[in-house]
């Protein structure tokens, strides 16, 4: 699965009772798809996935596969401290469309966690995951940081794809993608070098069978009603690749060998952080060192310092739906809010 681009970790939108507003989850979702980002990761840590109940957690993992187009990369946020819990979440999310699990580090018992612990568990988690999965190392949550040599020796699973790397520490992006280079993989892609997703390969037949929406026009007994839709592709060597998490430091993280980004502040700045991946892609540097000059105190403060309180106001300015977060977050105070205001003048959609 080609996962070049950026990606917003997309927020759960609440009432203010602290219950998910499902409409607003929708609402979000479909407006994410009509932006350039290349897909939407569900339930990652600005999904607040850790403060949902299994069964929030399958609301929210359908409602965005019904919401998002089908020609954008979904990704699930799977991590749970076993490996077998994980895998039960890998199947789930398989079976309802996805295309990728991105499985948080286990942190729990850190003082276990040596380098024997965490081969075995990514391992046992690629070899029974129906989807190809990614790392997630997020030490700034979880306090622990995977080293680079347990990476190195995980990129040869040849259901391991990638991983997200969000220390925000750009020698580490170097070091990574260096010891991982011998990693030699391909995806398909459309002519146009897209993603090529599962859901746009989906027969109508098999989107029904899984809760999706169908026309009734599909379905009205036409020889063609049952084909998947044709379209021609080919593949591109992609070897193992490196997401970064860091807004504020997108473009050297690029520079530095990443191939994409699954980025805090593109939930409520999806266009600005898409316009310094586009200016890098293109070869122009002076252009992406504008684009990228032009977010890093808005990404610095709302993303990094703010955290989700300060994510889902700003998103309330833009477009999307925030709202409200859950206990122990608290909503931002008014000098708060007007900082927020402030710093994303410069940056509507």
């Amino acid at each position: 699965m080609l996962l070049h681009g950026i990606f917003p970790p997309i927020t759960t939108p609440f009432y203010p009772d602290g219950s998910l507003y499902l409409k607003k989850l929708e609402h979000n979702a479909a407006h994410f798809s009509r932006t350039p980002v290349a897909g939407l990761v569900v339930l990652g840590s600005t999904g607040e996935a850790v403060m949902l109940s299994d069964t929030e957690q399958k609301q929210v993992f359908k409602i965005s596969r019904d919401a998002a187009e089908p020609e954008k990369v979904l990704i699930a946020g799977v991590g749970h401290e076993s490996a077998r819990e994980t895998i039960v979440s890998c199947e789930y999310v398989a079976e309802l469309g996805y295309d990728v699990c991105m499985v948080r580090t286990p942190h729990y018992y850190k003082s276990q966690l040596k380098p024997a612990n965490l081969l075995t568990y990514y391992r046992a988690v690629c070899d029974r995951s129906p989807l190809p999965v990614i790392i997630y190392n997020f030490p700034q949550c979880t306090g622990y940081d995977m080293p680079v040599d347990v990476i190195a020796e995980l990129a040869g699973h040849p259901n391991l794809i990638g991983i997200k790397e969000s220390s925000g520490n750009v020698d580490k992006v170097k070091q990574i993608v260096e010891a991982t280079k011998h990693v030699k993989r391909s995806a398909n892609v459309t002519e146009v070098f897209a993603a090529v997703t599962g859901r746009m390969t989906q027969t109508p037949s098999a989107a029904a069978s899984s809760g999706e929406f169908v026309s009734a026009s599909s379905l009205g007994g036409a020889a063609t009603a049952t084909a998947a839709p044709k379209f021609k592709t080919r593949t591109k060597e992609v070897g193992f690749q490196v997401l970064v998490g860091s807004a504020q430091k997108l473009l050297p993280s690029l520079q530095a060998g990443a191939i994409g980004a699954i980025l805090a502040f593109a939930n409520p700045a999806p266009t600005a952080c898409y316009e310094i991946y586009a200016a890098w892609k293109e070869g122009n540097e002076k252009l992406a060192q504008e684009k990228q000059q032009r977010i890093v105190a808005a990404a610095t403060r709302i993303a990094g310092e703010l955290s989700i309180p300060g994510l889902k106001y700003a998103m309330d300015l833009n477009g999307y739906y925030g709202g409200a977060v859950r206990l122990p977050l608290l909503p931002l105070l008014a000098d708060q809010k007007e900082e927020v205001e402030r710093l994303m003048a410069d940056l509507k959609n």
